[in-house]
This record gives structure tokens, C-alpha cells and sequence, in this order.
């Protein structure tokens, strides 16, 4: 699993945004977002670049943990 520090995630709607994003890419993708550690777990065969790129176009600053 690859982890994420996401920067502007505050509700549901966020968790929804960014776990949509990443399965627009990879359907199979399992996201788990933690939203109190600003983290965002993602078990997929997408590269990190790949889903920091989806995360980054719902507008939250994202990096590899």
C-alpha cells in the first residue's frame, strides 16, 4: 500500500472526491483515507506519480508520505 500526506481534506465529500479520482484511473484500486492524519492509503497497480496526479487534479496538495 502506498501512503499519501493529502493537505485539504476536511469531510465525506473529500474522501469521496479523492477515492473516485483514483478508481476513474484504476477501478480495482482500494483507497482508505484517514481524514484526522491527512492520509490517504491506496493498494493499486497505479505508480505513485499516477495517483498523486488524480489526487492533485481534485485540488489537494498531495505528497508520498
Amino acid at each position: 500500500m502506498q501512503v499519501f500526506n493529502v493537505q485539504g481534506m476536511s469531510c465525506g465529500h473529500c474522501v469521496r472526491a479523492i477515492t473516485d479520482a483514483v478508481q476513474a484511473m484504476d477501478p480495482t484500486a482500494s483507497v482508505r483515507v484517514d481524514l484526522s492524519a491527512k492520509e490517504v492509503g491506496v493498494e493499486s497497480a497505479l505508480s505513485a506519480d499516477q495517483v498523486i496526479e488524480a489526487i492533485r487534479e481534485e485540488g489537494y496538495e498531495v505528497k508520498l508520505a
